[in-house]
């Protein structure tokens, strides 16, 4: 794990127990929305630009929504009042942008993919910040990430491992090995969207293969696995949302949003109702702003080339 960039010259990190009770009080994904809903005349589909390949999606405070490619590691931001958008971060042949969360600095965290990297982007000047290498670029997929704390928290789908991430000047990468109930299962994606808890204080992942959402302890890596009730597993389980106590599963090529009300401990979930929409074409990940829900269209049952034409979507929140 090392540091190929000058740390982040990130402001002041919110102490950790003001971001309990932000967490508590909001939910982990308040920090991604703004209060106001989105008017009825903003579009509710927007295009990405041909050949992106997009997989990750993240809101802050103001209604830009910024998304990764999996095909050079750029970063594009669509307004969402006029679905208008530019490449803000070019990227570089090699890299992926996968999983990304947007801080309250305006720093963007992202998931290298096969690369095992973690960069850091300004997203107002685009500039690479610093990239952590987590792991090998062989065996590994490093694919989704949240913010908590003191530290942006990244999967490996390929691993049973999370990696945490310093979010000021100080402090090393944090290895976690996964244990408890988590099952690793060879040669399939495990380990894929997190989320914090209603408590901030562990996370929620889901593990694609064969689909099961666990309780990480953050203390230790122990993981629980989840009680569903109402659904048998949640497979294909990619991105995940959190607000409050209700948990969004967005399952990709079941072209289906699964949410689920979370118990006071999240150990358990029960289905509430599912959202699908005729223009989803496996969307990857979610994120809010006010009253609606924003997916991108990974379309990973299509031709995978430079012509092949992407978008985002929105659907309510209901």
């Amino acid at each position: 794990m090392t540091r190929n960039h000058p740390q982040p010259s990130r402001r002041a990190v919110l102490g950790g127990a003001a971001v309990a009770a932000f967490a508590m009080a909001a939910g982990a994904g308040a920090a991604q929305a703004a209060t106001a809903a989105p008017a009825a005349a903003w579009p509710a589909e927007f295009p990405l630009p041909d050949g992106f390949m997009p997989e990750g999606i993240t809101i802050g405070r103001r209604p830009y929504a910024y998304m990764g490619s999996r095909a050079n590691g750029a970063v594009y931001r669509t307004d969402l009042r006029t679905g208008e958008g530019r490449v803000i971060h070019e990227g570089a042949t090699g890299t992926a942008a996968v999983g990304l969360k947007l801080d309250e600095d305006g720093l963007l965290y992202v998931s290298g993919g096969g690369g095992g990297t973690a960069r850091v982007v300004d997203s107002h000047t685009g500039r690479l910040v610093t990239t952590y290498q987590l792991t090998d670029t062989t065996g590994h997929f490093i694919n989704d990430v949240i913010l908590l704390g003191d530290r942006a928290w990244f999967t490996d789908s390929r691993d049973a491992v999370l990696y945490g991430v310093p979010r000021g000047r100080k402090g090393a990468v944090r290895r976690l090995p996964l244990g408890g109930d988590w099952v690793q299962t060879p040669n399939v994606n495990n380990a894929n969207g997190v989320v914090g808890t209603p408590d901030a204080h562990g996370l929620i992942v889901v593990s694609s293969s064969p689909g099961r959402l666990y309780h990480v302890d953050l203390a230790d890596g122990h993981a629980t696995e989840i009680a569903l009730v109402g659904a048998a597993d949640v497979a294909n389980g990619d991105g995940l949302l959190r607000i409050g106590r209700s948990l969004y599963v967005v399952q990709n090529r079941l072209n289906l949003i699964s949410v689920f009300d979370l118990d006071l401990r999240a150990r358990t979930a029960t289905l509430r109702r599912t959202v699908t929409d005729p223009r989803f074409d496996v969307p990857t990940t979610v994120a809010r702003w006010g009253d609606r829900l924003y997916l991108v269209n990974a379309r990973f049952t299509s031709p995978q080339t430079p012509e092949t034409t992407f978008n985002g979507v929105a659907v309510s929140i209901g």
